[in-house]
């Protein structure tokens, strides 16, 4: 795999030449992010930081990603519904994670009083690597399923087509031919706009409920303007918005700044510092209500570490999903090693192997967002100070997934063009809407391919780490 531009990467002129073309293919296409120094302004934009040319990936194992995502949404769904499910296994995380904790607590509190919303609209997109296990062959292994704000599929949708021009610069059109076409943003605008529909209030509006700092904001207009040309009306408002202007009627209808909102899609509010006391009244408002939310608090909780590691263990996913065996098949062929550190035996024996030998596992906290896992000796010292503290069960440990790394240019503005080792995970979005119990809509809705040199551990496109990346199927 690593050999795949190998004629391309010995040519030093014709790199140069085709990244100077890529740059302005990326700006033509719209492949854009706010500055980092006004990210809150679009009279000064550049480039999103994407490879120079697209990266190798096994086309069985891209197929595979594709065929099990359905499933994933049906498991995503379940988990939701499933309170009992949902308490016990996240007892012990809520004892010692504040953020996990809250969020719980509305979840039942919501219960309780008797839940007003009666569609359900999940975006979520499943991440895997290429594990080379000892004979070499790659398997497709899940790194997490993001049910929260699952991002860039706007901007991928994009990329392709500055990947094609690269290629034919660089005299490779029936490389460039056989690019796949690939368009989330399409197929995300799809599924809120069945739920708008289900919803069957037509003079209401989607709200995007955004965050301060907007550099991404492109990648949302390219959901956005799907919407718009269906003529649903789109606001963007934040969380203060909504605890300053937001309210409920007797029937829980929302409202916000007077507009009644149908679908409620959360790109924020999926780590502890997008909340304050205030925000945190405002998402209990908005979950109280009869709104879309995406992704509804529970489905929010489904995609925590905690019940990523619950799954792997025998039983839970038949538990999950009943009489649906070849899902359940399907889905744990993707799963790498996953173990809890509990309070107890086996968290006690998997916490002293870690310490041990750090190299082979990563420490998870329950987080989104990139950035936030422990590896090597960070993974030692931390487990190591927290080994026979409580506070351990805020977090699981995974195998650590070894891919093969190929040679790539990472093209970032005001960088110098160099050539890197890099590896690259594929995420596939999900997209379902439930309407009571009946499952109105199941989709893989496109992928994401993101790639970084390989001495960055961690880390996504929004955290600065990873590229925007387009598979070449192999």
């Amino acid at each position: 795999m690593s050999a795949l531009w190998e004629d391309v990467l010995r040519d030093p002129p014709a790199i140069r030449e085709a990244a100077a073309v890529a740059v302005d293919a990326a700006l033509l296409e719209g492949v854009l992010m706010r500055t980092e120094g006004e990210p809150n302004a679009s009279d000064v934009v550049n480039y999103a930081p994407f490879t120079l040319l697209p990266s190798a990936v096994p086309s069985a194992l891209f197929e595979q990603a594709y065929a099990v995502q359905q499933d994933f949404n049906l498991l995503v769904d379940a988990i939701s519904q499933n309170r009992e499910f949902l308490e016990c296994t996240l007892a012990s995380t809520i004892k010692v994670d504040d953020f996990t904790a809250r969020l719980f607590r509305i979840h039942m509190q919501v219960l309780e009083e008797g839940l007003a919303q009666s569609v359900f609209l999940g975006i979520n997109r499943s991440d895997y690597m290429f594990d080379c296990g000892v004979d070499g062959a790659p398997a497709l292994k899940q790194i997490e399923i993001n049910t929260i704000a699952a991002s860039f599929g706007g901007l991928t949708s994009r990329t392709v087509a500055v990947h094609r021009q690269v290629l034919k610069v660089l005299g490779k059109s029936k490389e460039a031919s056989r690019l796949l076409p690939n368009n989330p943003s399409h197929g995300l605008a799809l599924g809120i706009a069945k739920a708008w529909e289900l919803y069957s209030s037509p003079s209401a509006v989607v709200m995007f409920l955004v965050e301060e700092v907007q550099r991404n904001i492109f990648d949302q207009r390219c959901v956005e303007n799907e919407l718009w040309n269906r003529n649903i009306r789109v606001i963007r408002k934040q969380f203060r918005d909504v605890f300053e202007k937001g309210s409920l009627d007797d029937a829980k209808r929302l409202y916000v700044d007077g507009q009644e909102v149908a679908v409620v899609y959360y790109r924020e509010g999926y780590v502890p510092k997008n909340y304050d006391q205030q925000n945190w009244e405002a998402r209990l408002l908005l979950e109280r209500s009869r709104a879309v939310k995406c992704p509804d608090i529970a489905t929010q909780l489904a995609g925590t570490k905690k019940v990523q590691q619950e799954l792997s263990r025998p039983g839970t996913l038949e538990r999950l999903l009943p009489g649906r065996a070849e899902a359940v098949a399907r889905i744990r062929a993707t799963f790498a090693g996953l173990y809890s550190l509990d309070v107890g035996e086996e968290g006690d024996k998997i916490a002293a192997t870690a310490i041990a030998d750090p190299d082979r596992f990563v420490l998870k906290p329950q987080r989104e967002g990139g950035g936030n896992n422990l590896y090597g000796e960070d993974l030692r010292q931390v487990l190591g100070k927290i080994r026979d503290s409580p506070e351990r069960t805020s977090y699981i440990l995974m195998d650590k997934i070894k891919p093969q790394p190929a040679m790539n240019y990472l093209l970032r503005a005001h960088s110098p063009l160099q050539v890197s080792q890099c590896i690259s995970e594929l995420g596939i979005f999900g997209v379902y809407v439930r309407q009571g119990k009946e499952m109105v809509m199941n989709k893989a809705a496109g992928h994401l391919l993101r790639t970084k040199a390989i001495e960055h551990a961690d880390g996504g496109v929004a955290a600065g780490v990873a590229v925007l990346d387009t598979p070449y199927l192999v």
